[in-house]
């Protein structure tokens, strides 16, 4: 392979020279020029560090969906279900990605719809700065990461940042959102939704664990230790689920869950 590969290499250069030498024009590669031109004033320069703060920003949105909306609850509790009833595939991660996405967008409207009415509409129509457009977008998604936060967690976090607010001003405050900062919210927010999430998936567990149990106590009792429970509980556990209209009584309770 290597020879047929040298070989076809030779045979190129030697084509490039002969047409070289038979006066054909040689082969020519575009050339690139990368520069940065020079402004004409601060304006020009602040226009140029805004437009890579939100390309900058636009990369890290992924991160924003996962740790500052319902987002993080929703899929664990997804993965939980499809890993108590034993089916590794389905649905696939596609469909569940795509429904804990939409039932994002669900829960999360409210928020949003205040964020473009008091923020976004205002910052173009030129009536608001980019700062203060900023801040007043911050509010509606404090109050909706407040509200579903435990104060233990907010007030873990306020004590390892060294902060002065008090557990009676943390106790009320979904009045005073300034209180607490998004440094500390944000962990302490995701903080919370893991131990949120995780308490539904251990309810959600125990009745396809109870299947299991008795599924392989009956083939114990019945000598068939060779054949896996697994493969003879999986059907009995999707007919449960199947009957008890499971997605219906999930989803509902997950929407329903949020403040």
């Amino acid at each position: 392979m290597n020879k047929k590969v040298l070989t076809l290499f030779l045979l190129f250069a030697a084509l490039m020279v002969s047409g070289t030498a038979l006066g054909a024009e040689p082969l020519t590669l575009p050339s690139v020029d990368l520069s940065i031109g020079g402004s004409e004033g601060p304006e020009g320069v602040t226009k140029a560090i805004q437009i890579v703060l939100l390309l900058t920003l636009m990369t890290l949105a992924p991160a924003f969906i996962l740790m500052m909306t319902s987002f993080t609850r929703l899929i664990i509790v997804f993965s939980i279900l499809r890993q108590a009833m034993g089916v590794q595939q389905s649905p696939p991660n596609q469909v569940l990605i795509g429904l804990t996405l939409f039932m994002t967008f669900f829960i999360m409207s409210p928020a949003l719809i205040k964020i473009n009415e008091t923020a976004v509409k205002p910052y173009m129509s030129g009536e608001l700065t980019q700062a203060t457009a900023f801040t007043k977008a911050l509010d509606p998604l404090k109050g909706f990461m407040i509200k579903n936060t435990r104060k233990k967690d907010i007030t873990l976090f306020q004590e390892l940042a060294n902060s002065d607010v008090t557990e009676e001003e943390i106790a009320n405050i979904e009045q005073d959102k300034n209180l607490v900062s998004m440094l500390a919210l944000v962990p302490a927010f995701i903080t919370s939704e893991l131990k949120t999430a995780f308490q539904i998936g251990f309810l959600i567990y125990l009745p396809f664990l109870v299947i299991d149990m008795v599924v392989a106590s009956v083939l114990m009792s019945m000598g068939m230790m060779m054949l896996p429970p697994v493969m003879i509980s999986l059907p009995f556990k999707l007919m449960l689920f199947v009957l008890a209209d499971g997605w219906y009584l999930l989803v509902g309770s997950l929407v329903q869950s949020f403040h």
